[in-house]
């Protein structure tokens, strides 16, 4: 395979600081500006200016020698070479195209540079910017997403849960007759069975509601049960509710348009298990709608995030209304909220914190990185459980997608691992108008 040159985007570095070791043995280059550009991100406590600072940590082992700036540098055994574009170069075709000298147009002439002073290597510029994409296929630059961490296939969350038939009848009588009886699967005879994963076994005469167990390649009965006032309203919620509550998962995802009842089915389940762990925390990321600031707001830290938090408060209050407000659940919650063992908090706040037997709810998960997503996971200290929800049609952040954004990548490599379960809920319960808007408009 012909080698390549590679000239990165800023948003790539923002996005994985480990970009420039993913490309084999093709080199890369990065644009002055683009230094310039990671220069602005190095303060502040969200993963972009972590990556920013770590990129930059790591650029300083690598030019270790004066002659970086000329000849470049290696990136290892089997990896191609780092170069650096000391100069802002502004070439005919950009300046004949475009007016403005932003960076983004700086970046693309760093491209053409590249293409015309190799003109035997195949030149691509990488940038998470759709928009700067276009601009450089309207101009002859091929460019191209970062595809290091997509996934291909992203049709798990359009489907239903699987429906078995042709069960033998005998084997769902036994699972009726006795409720904790665990089966082994292989008297089931049922192909390509995903660890933990929820299905309908159905036979000539009755249908059961039933999951698989990868501890001990059992499978059970799933039965519907109500916790801490919240009762699931069909199958796909019930099996939520029972891989949220068995100890052996301790990775859970929830995926599903709007008002299908992740969140509110995730913080049922977390109050339902309250003794069995030091602390329930809720938290999301702050992106807003569209990618639109609120502005600056007055107060502390915790008060300036709070409006990005209230749809937890609200699904908080749900549980609440259904419990009448009264009553020694409500006081359990209210008791819980007073001694900070229910935390409901802006995702940024857990950075460098160790959690020991946490219940951890993490909603909107689809606004997060694949490297953002692996550093909440490894803040899982002994006794943690987390759960990750979101909707993958309704992503804020600019440069994540559908099949980039961290809960995706996640599930994909958590697949079949014995302490991790995925359940896509499919039918919304908010309301019909709720309901009918997520499939018309």
């Amino acid at each position: 395979m012909a080698k390549k040159n590679f000239i990165l985007d800023t948003n790539v570095i923002l996005h994985d600081h480990n970009a420039i070791y993913n490309f084999q043995e093709n080199d890369i280059w990065l644009p002055m500006v683009v230094l310039e550009e990671l220069d602005k991100f190095k303060k502040g406590d969200e993963q972009k200016n972590f990556n920013a600072r770590q990129f930059a940590r790591d650029l300083d082992e690598i030019v270790d020698n004066k002659e970086f700036f000329t000849k470049g540098a290696s990136l290892g055994e089997g990896k191609g070479r780092l170069y650096v574009l000391t100069h802002n170069t502004w070439c005919d075709e950009v300046k004949n195209a475009f007016i403005e000298r932003t960076p983004d147009h700086y970046i693309l002439s760093a491209a053409i540079t590249v293409a015309k002073k190799h003109p035997n290597m195949q030149t691509i510029l990488v940038t998470k910017d759709v928009n700067l994409r276009m601009k450089a296929r309207s101009l002859g630059c091929p460019a191209e997403d970062y595809y290091n961490d997509k996934v291909e296939n992203i049709d798990v969350f359009e489907q239903d849960y699987k429906t078995f038939e042709n069960i033998p009848s005998e084997l769902i009588n036994e699972m009726y007759s006795k409720k904790s009886i665990a089966i082994p699967a292989d008297k089931f005879n049922i192909p390509d069975i995903v660890a933990n994963q929820c299905f309908l076994l159905k036979s000539t005469k009755s249908s059961i509601l039933a999951r698989h167990h990868a501890v001990d390649n059992t499978i059970t009965r799933v039965d519907k049960y109500r916790a801490f006032g919240i009762e699931p309203r069909n199958a796909e919620q019930t099996f939520a509710m029972d891989v949220l509550c068995d100890p052996d998962i301790k990775l859970v995802a929830l995926t599903g348009k709007a008002g299908t009842g992740k969140t509110l089915i995730a913080l049922a389940a977390a109050l339902a298990q309250n003794e069995d762990f030091e602390q329930v925390m809720l938290a999301r990321p702050i992106v807003a709608m569209s990618n639109r600031d609120l502005g600056a707001l007055p107060g502390d830290a915790k008060e300036k995030v709070s409006p990005y938090m209230q749809p937890l408060f609200d699904n908080l209050n749900v549980i609440k209304h259904n419990l009448g407000y009264t009553g020694k659940e409500v006081q359990t919650i209210d008791q819980m909220q007073r001694d900070n063992t229910l935390i409901i908090e802006a995702l940024a706040f857990i950075r460098g914190r160790s959690l020991s037997n946490t219940y951890m709810i993490v909603d909107e998960a689809q606004n997060l990185t694949p490297h953002e997503i692996k550093t909440i996971i490894t803040r899982a200290g002994e006794g943690t459980k987390i759960v990750f929800t979101g909707d993958i049609h309704q992503i804020d952040s600019p440069y994540l997608d559908m099949q980039s954004n961290g809960l995706v990548f996640m599930i994909d490599k958590m697949k079949n691992q014995p302490v991790f379960a995925h359940v896509n809920l499919i039918k919304g319960e908010r309301s019909e108008l709720s309901e009918l808007a997520s499939h018309l408009l």
